[in-house]
């Protein structure tokens, strides 16, 4: 059988929306190479960033690489698809060149077209993602390992947004907690919770596609085994109180879910979101604050920002002013 590979070049900042679209036209696995993705680089025994094997470095932008097999018929998707990609400025993403192409792939290139794009990758001091195909031995006694099958889920951990993400979680997570991933994706930051001590995780995502992935994922991972993945609009309808809530998600969404955060909150919990651009930093600063929460830390990479919040008392004007 033959594959065709439909090739996006987009904003980074729309990689995840054109993957999610792709996804839903039918690709069997779609992979990203973005210009600001620390994950096209490794460091040698100095440090130094040396260019990852496979990759030809984009300068600026990203690239959605999808893979279709050649039972799609896809002179029927590729109008709808584009049609959906020019509408995303609608929603405050930027699209960047937007263009399209299309190629054939043989059947015996495809693991190669595929794979490539995916390796070990070091996101945290104690935190390494490997794909599942991958042997990897740890190289040191404290180094946590999750294995990922990205095929058909998004959210790596290769991502600026995932990687901030995971940093936060580090920060923040002390052992013991509840934690709501909203928006799961691939369910890396489920899994990353547990290993960072969560006692209990409860993930969410709208995609069923994502829902499947996060829960193959889990049970790629012995320590996520209890981790509960479900279907579900954000927050809309949850009533577990949480003392941690993460949602690396786009800003105008996570808008819409910060009273429900508000709500499922304990006391000095935690509200971690990513996948923050920065002209959309003042908006949720300004919305985050007219709901009670207090910004504690910020990670930034490039145009990139992960944010930690923390609810405080209604009556608590002192530290909110």
């Amino acid at each position: 059988m033959k594959w065709n590979e439909v090739k996006i070049e987009t904003a980074s900042e729309a990689v995840e929306a054109v993957a999610n679209l792709l996804m839903e036209a039918g690709a069997s696995g779609v992979a990203i190479e973005d210009a600001l993705d620390v994950a096209n680089f490794h460091s040698d025994e100095y440090g130094e960033l040396l260019t990852k094997e496979g990759f030809d470095h984009i300068k600026e932008g990203a690239l959605v690489m999808a893979y279709f097999p050649e039972t799609v018929f896809l002179l029927e998707h590729l109008p709808f698809i584009q049609a959906q990609i020019d509408k995303l400025p609608e929603f405050g993403l930027a699209i960047g060149k937007n263009t399209m192409t299309v190629s054939e792939v043989a059947e015996e290139d495809w693991a190669t077209a595929w794979k490539k794009y995916y390796h070990p990758v070091r996101v945290t001091r104690y935190l390494t993602i490997v794909p599942s195909w991958e042997t990897y031995q740890p190289t040191m006694p404290d180094e946590k390992v999750i294995l990922l099958d990205p095929g058909m889920a998004f959210g790596t951990g290769t991502h600026p947004t995932t990687n901030l993400t995971l940093q936060a979680l580090e920060v923040t997570l002390r052992g013991g907690e509840t934690v709501l991933d909203v928006g799961t994706g691939s369910g890396v930051l489920s899994i990353a919770s547990k290993y960072y001590g969560a006692k209990e995780v409860h993930a969410f995502d709208l995609d069923s596609v994502a829902v499947a992935a996060a829960q193959e994922n889990m049970d790629l991972n012995p320590i996520a085994k209890e981790v509960t993945v479900s279907a579900n609009d954000l927050l809309t309808g949850i009533t577990i109180q949480a003392d941690v809530i993460v949602a690396n998600i786009l800003a105008d969404i996570i808008v819409r879910m910060i009273p429900d955060a508000a709500r499922l909150l304990k006391p000095a919990g935690h509200f971690i979101v990513s996948g923050i651009i920065s002209e959309k930093k003042p908006l949720i600063l300004a919305e985050m604050q007219a709901h009670g929460f207090l910004l504690a830390q910020m990670f930034t990479q490039k145009d990139w920002h992960a944010l930690i919040f923390v609810k405080m008392e209604e009556d608590d004007a002192t530290l909110l002013s």
